[in-house]
This record gives structure tokens, sequence and C-alpha cells, in this order.
């Protein structure tokens, strides 16, 4: 078949651009520099073969316990040489990564679900982020273990403020918000589960790939100890290399074929215009796993109905770069959710016009702060949500795969936007236009009643497909693996998953009136093309500053 081919050859072209031992970052450093290089081997490094490392001058700095990886600090004249050892496989350098409930709870069908019992009680929900407190009223006492992995400093509360915010998105209890006086309250998504904390983002709310790579590890071990199926990573950072190759990728692919469902954000660069592709190929790694769950963020305009909720503009579109592949997978709220505040954290300091008057949630109707909700915005916050609905799914099937999660979610999602829309930011004055297609929405807004009431069945992974370009007919086509729950000839179909509003014609995403125009614009081959543009910045305390004040 001729899409197939045509995928056969884009693979090919890949595999030349991206292969070999050495990511493309740890090509041409410095010749006097060290860095630190996470190493991956086939199977777990012996001692001779670590010794065989150090002994080209590198100091062996963590090793992992279900992962066959090792980092190691390494001088620049050591790094071509690491190929010599016959175990590893894939060298690439440790990189820096970063990281209101009263309308988004129901709007994603949650209140119904709780009153009829589904509270995620006992499944245990990771939260690899900038540290938990566990002081906090909405999750005092279910909060049931802590681990550091933040080299330099040994606290795991959370300094950032981060971490505090999304823990209570995904199993806050309303304790803070519930009572005589108050009028709404803040009720995460499973207010029942387990909260595992695992800190990998410091007090300002950045990390490294194997401060995180730690915490999944971690995860891994502790899974039959705290009954761990659920794993948020509401951080990321650029894309660097195939899925296949990257270090967090393998990861969150480890987790996942643990039996463990990996949520992840999106990313927040739906905004950015430097590569040309109007925010287009913005995912941000793990995102970009083709295995775990990646969501992207609604606005849900301040109001329960679905029918007037759009995504936001800073929520990042796919294709991945590199691979191609279909992202994000679902979108949920993450437009100014109020939930969990750590008083004097970075972010509260950051943004003080985010803070909660007591008012807006309680009768006492004085402009007081609160002291224990903020307000936030991005795909951190819309990751959480879907964490807790997955945690609900687990408590009434607990047999259910991670695979299967996922499936239901994306065939119960809401496909229905409208075709595109404006915004206009308030503060800078841009307008920008959203198209509501596949790139963009996902297989669409997740709606939590439907997917613990969906009942289908189905073999074999729930991988996200791959899309390639057919220059002969000017056209973007889905290209499906094999073995895939949604294959063309197993139980759900393309039109199914995404809809017929998203998809056109058969395996047609997209038709000639491709968004980022003819062959020859920047962006077309960003995307397509062997351009490939590696992100040329590291994400920052201002990437949070979007996040932070969202669209308004």
């Amino acid at each position: 078949m001729r899409t197939k081919s045509l995928a056969l050859i884009v693979m090919l072209s890949i595999g030349k651009l991206f292969s070999g031992p050495i990511s493309r970052d740890l090509q041409n450093l410095p010749s006097a520099a060290t860095t630190e290089v996470l190493v991956q081997f086939k199977t777990t490094p012996t001692r001779t073969q670590l010794a065989s490392i150090t002994a080209k001058g590198g100091t062996l700095k963590r090793q992992f316990k279900r992962m066959p990886y090792a980092l190691f600090a390494l001088p620049t004249a050591s790094v071509n040489a690491l190929p010599t050892n016959t175990n590893a496989v894939f060298s690439a350098r440790n990189r820096p990564v970063k990281g209101a409930l009263d309308f988004a709870n129901p709007a994603v069908g949650a209140t119904a679900a709780m009153s009829a019992g589904w509270t995620g009680a006992d499944v245990g929900i990771a939260i690899i982020d900038s540290g938990v407190n566990t002081n906090h009223p909405d999750l005092v006492g279910r909060v049931v273990y802590s681990q550091n992995f933040v080299e330099g400093e040994t606290t795991t509360a959370d300094t950032f403020g981060h971490g505090t915010h999304v823990a209570v998105i995904a199993a806050g209890n309303a304790a803070a918000s519930t009572g005589s006086n108050t009028t709404v309250a803040f009720r995460g998504i499973a207010p029942a589960a387990k909260v595992i904390n695992l800190r990998a983002l410091s007090a300002r709310g950045e990390g490294m790939d194997s401060w995180v790579i730690s915490a999944i590890d971690r995860a891994i071990e502790l899974k039959a100890t705290y009954n761990i199926r659920v794993i948020n990573i509401s951080l990321g950072r650029p894309i660097y290399e195939s899925f296949t190759t990257d270090p967090l990728c393998r990861a969150v692919r480890a987790a996942w074929n643990a039996g463990i469902v990996v949520v992840v954000a999106a990313g927040n660069g739906g905004r950015d215009t430097s590569m040309g592709t109007s925010g287009y190929s913005t995912i941000s790694s793990p995102g970009n796993d083709p295995s775990v769950l990646t969501v992207g963020a609604t606005n849900d305009v301040k109001t329960i109905s679905r029918a007037d909720d759009v995504v936001t503009t800073y929520s990042s579109k796919g294709p991945t770069l590199v691979d191609q592949i279909v992202k994000p997978d679902v979108v949920a709220p993450g437009n100014l959710i109020v939930a969990g505040k750590l008083p004097g954290a970075t972010l509260m300091q950051a943004f003080p016009q985010n803070e909660v008057p007591l008012s807006y949630y309680t009768s006492v109707g004085n402009t007081r702060i609160s002291s224990d909700y903020f307000t936030l915005s991005g795909t951190s916050m819309a990751t959480p949500i879907v964490s807790g609905i997955v945690a609900t799914m687990i408590q009434k099937t607990p047999a259910i795969t991670p695979d299967l999660v996922k499936a239901r979610l994306m065939r119960t999602a809401t496909k229905t936007f409208p075709a595109s829309y404006t915004h206009r930011d308030s503060t800078t004055g841009v307008t920008y236009t959203i198209q509501h297609d596949m790139f963009t929405t996902g297989a669409g807004y997740v709606d939590m009643n439907a997917a613990l009431n969906d009942t289908s069945t189905g073999t074999g992974t729930a991988l996200s497909p791959r899309v390639v370009y057919n220059s002969t007919t000017n056209s973007v086509e889905l290209v499906y693996g094999t073995n895939v729950v949604w294959g063309t000839n197993v139980v759900w179909g393309t039109n199914v998953v995404w809809g017929t509003n998203v998809v056109w014609g058969t395996n047609i995403v997209w038709g000639s009136n491709v968004v980022w125009g003819t062959s020859t614009s920047q962006g077309f081959n960003v995307v397509w093309g062997t351009n490939i543009v590696w992100g040329t910045s590291t994400p920052t305390l201002f990437d949070m500053a979007l996040s932070a004040v969202g669209d308004k």
C-alpha cells in the first residue's frame, strides 16, 4: 500500500537522521567540558561494564533499580568512546525539565461519578513534581509516601508551589472549602485516592532528566506497596531525538509496561511561533511517547456547561517532532483552576494576582486572601484531572490495563468543538486563532461518566498512531501500528476514536490545505522535512508564568 510504503520511507529517513549511539546535543561539546550523561544499556550493566566507563575519567553518579540506565559525569573526550561498550545502546545528555475545580469538576462529569461512589479509594497516584505539602487540609492523612530526588536539596516539601496544586486537583477532598460558611467546594477528581509524593523539581520548578527517571523508577518499585496505578507528570522539556531513544520516554514506557497508567502534560507551547508552525509540533517530552496518555488543556470559561468550552491558546499541539505521533490524546480543563496553595512558595510570590479571596468560596464576604487555594493555568492543571479520572476507573475495574484505560477515555471523549475560534490576549493584545483538529483536541474532551460506564474491550496496545505526509496526494495520513486496539480491523475504528469532524476520508487527516502551507514553508519543513528544530530555550520560571496567567 502506498501509505505504508511512504511510512517506511519516512521511518528510514528518520533513522538516518537520529540513529546512532550518541544524542545530537552531546556532540561538538567544548573539549574541556565535563557533562552529565545518561547511558542506556541493553540489559542491567555489570560492575565491569560500569567500571569500563569510569575508567575513561568518568564518575558514576546514579544507577536505577528497574531500568538499565546509569548516570555518569564524563569529560567530553570520553563521550565519543562510549559506543565501544557493547552493552551501551544510547547515550544522552542529562537535560533540564520544568515543570478552578468548582467549574472543571462538573464539566468533566466528576460530580455525578462521585455521587455514585467512584472516588479513587485505595488507588495510589504518584505525583512526580515539585513536592506535595502533606499538611494541606485537602490532603491530610493521604500522602502515604514522600521522597526527594532533587540533588542539593533534602526536603520533600513543595517549596515551589506547583506539586501541591497538582495533587489537590487530582485527589483533594475539599476539607478546606467545606463547612457551614462555604458556598463553593474545591473537590479534586479522586478525593479518596492515596498520594505518593516523589519530588523531582526544585524550589524554582526546575529539574533534570535523571531526577525524573529516578522518581519513575521508585514508583515502579513501590507499585505493590501503595497500589500505585497512576503516575502524574505535569512537567516536560523540548524533544531532542526519537521517542525510541529519549531517556524520559523510555522511562515512562517502562512504567506503562509495569501496569501503571502514565498521564503526561502536553506542554504550554501552543502560542510558540518560533518554528513557523503556528504552535503545531510543540508537544514536549515525555508526552511524545505513543504509549502514555498525553493531555492538552481546555478553557471551561467559568461555566459548568461543556458547550462553550474551547482548547486554550497555550496548549501544545501535535504532531510530535521527529516521529510525527498524533498528540495530545485527550483534553481536559486547565485554565484558571483553583486548587491547593502553599503560602510563601515561589509561585505564590511570583503571581500575587492569582490569589483567591475568601469571599470567592465562603459567605464571610471579605477580601482576605485564602491560605489554602490559588489559581493556576496550563496543561499541568489538566493532567491531574485526567489522573483523577483514571484512578476512579481503576477503582471500579481493578483488573483494567493501562491500554484499555487509555482506549476507553479516548473512545468516550466528546468530539464536538467549533471548527475554530479566536482569542485576544488581554495583556499583550495579540490575537490567536485555534483550529480544533486532531492535533489540537486529540480524541476529544474527557467525559468521566462515559469512561466509567464504558464496557468496551479490546486486545493489543493503545499506542497513539503516526501521521505521514503523502506528497502524491498532498495530504496527511494516519498510519497505525500492528496489534493496536483502534486499528481498522479491530474493536474501534478511526471514526469512533477521533470522530468524523477531525478525520476526513479514508485514513486522511488533512487534505491539500495543510496548516503548514506549501512544501517550501518554514513550518512544513520543521514538521515533515529534515530541518528539525530542537528546543532552543530551556524551560524556566517564565514558562510557568504563561501557565499561571492563562487565557483571559
